[in-house]
């Protein structure tokens, strides 16, 4: 499917390809749609590498080190359950990527991300106030999500 509309990476170390290869390998349903290179007017090459995750459209710009990625930009991941949200999360942190806080990491690339199991959002969402309460804090003093301890700590408030 083509899209209008794709969220830009910026690269500035030649691995664009690289980075949306490995991203697809990791969400069900993504795959990298096209990839090529064009001359950058100043002797040298970039490459745009459109791709999608989990059907969402994403494009890498591969340009050089004028601008550099934040974490004002970063791709949220809401999975299934702690299984799904812990592979992710071993997979983008490995080979150079760091930990946050909340659920949130910067991947080898300098990608930021958010990963979370759907529980999360169910808890911190939740129409009893105390519940919500409970699971924020809990999921406050967490690096990568751990579902259980927020759990545990909303079982604390609810009786």
């Amino acid at each position: 499917m083509t899209h209008s509309i794709r969220t830009c990476l910026w690269f500035a170390d030649g691995r664009g390809p690289e980075a949306a290869a490995f991203y697809c390998s990791l969400i069900p349903g993504s795959r990298v749609e096209r990839s090529f290179a064009f001359d950058n007017g100043q002797g040298g090459k970039n490459s745009v590498t459109d791709f999608s995750l989990g059907g969402v459209p994403y494009q890498i710009l591969d340009a050089g080190p004028y601008f550099k990625l934040t974490e004002a930009v970063s791709i949220s991941v809401e999975t299934e359950d702690q299984t799904e949200s812990d592979r992710l999360w071993d997979a983008l942190t490995a080979d150079g990527g760091a930990e946050s806080m909340c659920g949130w990491l910067k991947d080898r690339y300098g990608v930021s991300w958010q990963v979370f199991p759907k529980r999360l959002t169910e808890l911190t969402l939740h129409e009893d106030a105390k519940v919500a309460g409970a699971a924020m804090a809990a999921m406050m003093q967490q690096k990568r999500i751990d579902i259980a301890a927020i759990e545990a700590a909303v079982a604390a408030v609810s009786g």
